[in-house]
């Protein structure tokens, strides 16, 4: 598992406030639907979103770069939440390289929160980390503590399951937020917006929505001058829907450019007027034939052209008895054999290992997952004799002789295994595929 907790800058012993954490959610939701709120932080399970954007490199750079601009003092990465927020709170970002347990019982005792009530107590008996803590016989602390402090540290360090309430993506976005000091130039009202079309941005994203309009308003100090109106605001269009960020940035700062406030503004509200679904491009490297009208050979023919024809091959299924050399490789533009593959009346798997696995034996019985038990065979493959294999200066032949088994594991899987009849040891048994 891999964790990031985003933790909120504020005053000491101040918890910040609840609209600061929903409004980091709206941003976080863009990267995992599994988004939560835990005390004074976000914290966001990544492990199946890394992929998708680009490696852990790449994600962290990002985040690391916009969440600045959201008040965000500090962010770790962990493979718990609670040791994410713990390195969050110590001030160490990687809390991923190197075991779990021996980074974390550096870390101080308050940066864990079910640690704090009983701080004087361990601090008496000794703990100054979270290591001394977990020095301790467990017994004790269950007896002397409550069961918090103990199922607390065995969530940091993994050994007990978390449990979040996931926070999931409004029906509409409005958002305001308190600007750190008072504007008088409608254009400086930009880098409070900013903020703001982060935060829609991220809220478009988790909706799998782009956006043709939406409106800043602000909010004029109550010191105005007589007859100034109590705020104003702009409202920008799109050709069609979109959620970039510095687009929107661009097209926002335009206008702002024209308009004159006519107080001194300290609040602001961003609202998401027309949404629309966003339809996805696809990240395919093949083409959409339907919509660019070009077929998937004439695409081929092309990239190849570009790169290489030994850089673009397709597989060729061939007539040959052996599972190994049943399907061969070759460059895409070459035309296809006329020959068919032989179809066999015995069962052929799925998927094929790219070199059979020995099995373990308990007696006379192949081992996987369980003792397997044969449901249909022998199924015998010969032949090779004919297949000359070149390894530097040495030459042999591929022959095979082998009788296949469909088999079943205990837990429900369907295998291919086999035994091979000129081996030296011809009780050994092999797995070299597995039925869908």
């Amino acid at each position: 598992m891999l964790w990031v907790a985003l933790l909120i800058r504020s005053k000491p012993s101040t918890p910040p406030p609840d609209d600061k954490l929903r409004g980091l959610t709206m941003y976080a939701l863009q990267f995992s639907p599994r988004t939560a709120i835990v005390e004074d932080s976000v914290v966001v399970e990544l492990e199946a979103s890394v992929t998708l954007f680009g490696g852990r490199r790449a994600l962290r750079d990002r985040i690391v770069a916009e969440v600045a601009e959201l008040g965000v003092a500090s962010l770790a990465w962990a493979p718990t939440s609670l040791a994410a927020l713990a390195f969050a709170r110590a001030g160490k970002e990687n809390g991923v390289r190197g075991a779990l347990a021996s980074l974390l019982d550096q870390l101080p005792m308050d940066t864990l929160s079910a640690v704090r009530p009983h701080a004087t107590t361990l601090s008496q008996l000794g703990c100054r980390t979270l290591g001394d803590v977990r020095k301790l016989p467990r017994g004790g602390i269950s007896r002397r503590f409550d069961k918090a402090l103990l199922t607390a540290m065995d969530q940091a360090y993994g050994l007990r399951p978390e449990a979040h309430v996931w926070i999931e993506a409004p029906e509409t976005f409005r958002e305001r937020l308190e600007l750190m000091s008072r504007v008088d130039s409608a254009p400086a009202l930009l880098f409070g917006a900013r903020r703001l079309l982060l935060l829609l941005c991220g809220w478009l994203a988790a909706r799998h929505s782009g956006i043709t309009a939406f409106t800043l308003r602000w909010v004029h100090d109550a010191m105005r001058p007589r007859g100034s109106n109590a705020g104003g605001e702009v409202t920008i269009r799109t050709a069609a829907p979109m959620r970039d960020v510095e687009h929107l940035c661009r097209l926002l700062a335009e206008n702002l450019a024209k308009v004159e406030l006519q107080a001194p503004a300290g609040d602001l509200e961003l609202e998401a007027v027309e949404v629309h679904a966003l339809e996805e491009v696809s990240k395919s490297l093949l083409p959409d034939v339907a919509q660019q009208g070009e077929s998937l050979t004439l695409t081929l023919e092309r990239i190849a052209a570009r790169l290489g024809a030994e850089k673009v091959l397709r597989p060729v299924v061939v007539e040959d008895h052996r599972p190994e050399w049943q399907t061969h490789w070759q460059p895409a533009p070459q035309s296809l054999p006329k020959k068919r593959a032989r179809r066999s009346r015995f069962p052929e798997p799925s998927f094929i290992l790219a070199k059979p696995l020995r099995l373990a034996m308990r007696g006379d019985k192949p081992l996987y997952q369980g003792v397997l038990e044969l449901r249909i065979g022998p199924h015998r493959v010969e032949g090779g004799w004919w297949h000359r294999l070149r390894d530097g200066d040495n030459e042999a032949t591929a022959i095979v002789v082998r009788d296949y088994w469909v088999a079943q594991s205990p837990l429900g899987a369907v295998l291919w295994v086999f035994q091979e009849r000129l081996a030296r040891d011809d009780s050994a048994w092999f797995l070299h595929g597995s039925f869908s």
